[in-house]
């Protein structure tokens, strides 16, 4: 089964690796907690209003190839899915450590 188009999508990590963030050469930097959070965030909400445009490009007749549309918006809900696997460990792994016995 051969799909036109489909060897131009190109993939991308999800939440990009640390060292492949600008200004991470530096060895032995301390990368904040928060601040990936808020960048896995940041792009989950990119993906998801990337998606929506993809969608309403394609209602409006302004986008004909449906290819890169259902691509989009698998891509903004695989990326959603994985933010919320992430929280629920999160949120287990805090919820045994309050019940830690000290």
């Amino acid at each position: 089964m051969n799909i036109a188009g489909l060897g131009s999508i190109t993939t991308q990590p999800i939440f990009p690796h640390p060292a492949q963030q600008a200004g991470a050469g530096q060895t032995g930097a301390k990368t904040d907690f928060g601040a990936m959070i808020k960048e896995a965030v940041d792009a989950v909400d990119q993906n998801q209003e990337h998606s929506a445009a993809s969608v309403q490009q394609l209602l409006s007749g302004k986008q004909q190839d449906v290819l890169p549309v259902v691509a989009a918006v698998a891509k903004a809900d695989i990326s959603f899915k994985l933010l919320i696997g992430i929280r629920n460990k999160m949120i287990e792994a805090y919820k045994q450590t309050v019940n830690m016995q000290v």
